[in-house]
């Protein structure tokens, strides 16, 4: 039994998937196993799954469905069922992870919590530049002239968040604190997860359902946010941004009014 279980949601990108894979490859942390959980991409996604199987000796398992739309949260609950760890880390399949990214989740995991970590938003050009050989060498992770120059004209954000602090009182005095749940750099028990139901399938679109909505939902089954801010550091590929579906935004202005912590088609299908 792996100590956690690191879930990877993915749609097509096949390089950029490569490139998650690398850094997963090279974590300090080892007792894991990895889900690619597959919304719907072609081929390829398959064949760098494999390629990684034998090229770093992961364990992962490749979860796919058709492609019938934006289904990322009824994949998601696929992969919780297929889980065989008791704790979860889920990242998205253009989030290159450090290397300690996976020890610090496991570190700062606490019962009632859910871990809430932020990612570097790499420029056009970093993310254009960047190759499965300096995510091997860990290249990736050192700033130059050009890393900071493009944070300082705002072409990247957040390069700050790169810099790891692993002790929580330096954090604490430097109030790098976050109180909102991303999709792409977040952990929790599994077993929180069963409370709520997982991840409510009746968003068909980004932008909510996969974070905002389950936060607000783990909050009123008593479950926590703590800040990752500065450890479980993670860098984000560059891509055009995504518009969040308006139609998932009424969904969860009507989630947030029913103050319920169970959505009702997630790992459960209830009849309404």
């Amino acid at each position: 039994m792996p100590a956690l279980t690191l879930v990877i949601a993915v749609y097509n990108k096949p390089e950029n998937l490569r490139m998650v894979l690398a850094g997963v490859a090279r974590q300090v942390f080892r007792d894991f196993e990895v889900i690619v959980a597959d919304d719907g991409s072609g081929p390829e996604i398959a064949a760098v799954v494999e390629e990684a199987r034998r090229a770093d000796g992961l364990r992962i398992e490749h979860l796919w469905h058709e492609d019938r739309g934006w289904r990322k949260n009824v994949m998601l609950n696929k992969a919780v069922r297929a889980a065989a760890a008791d704790y979860l880390v889920f990242i998205d399949g253009d989030c290159i992870p450090a290397r300690h990214f996976l020890l610090d989740h496991w570190n700062e995991r606490h019962p009632r919590n859910v871990l809430m970590g932020r990612r570097v938003e790499m420029s056009r050009r970093w993310g254009s530049a960047m190759t499965v050989e300096k995510v091997r060498s860990g290249e990736f992770e050192r700033f130059g002239w050009r890393e900071v120059k493009e944070s300082l004209l705002g072409e990247s954000l957040r390069n700050e968040d790169a810099v790891r602090l692993p002790n929580p009182l330096v954090r604490r005095l430097l109030k790098r604190n976050v109180r909102t749940l991303l999709g792409c750099n977040f952990s929790v028990w599994k077993s929180d997860v069963e409370t709520i139901n997982g991840f409510d399938e009746e968003y068909d679109g980004p932008g909510w359902g996969e974070d905002a909505d389950v936060q607000y939902r783990l909050t009123l089954a008593g479950v926590t946010g703590k800040s990752m801010r500065n450890v479980a550091v993670q860098y984000h590929l560059w891509h055009p941004q995504t518009r969040p579906s308006e139609k998932c935004r009424m969904r969860f202005e009507m989630v947030s009014r029913s103050g319920r912590p169970r959505c009702a088609k997630g790992l459960l299908h209830v009849d309404a």
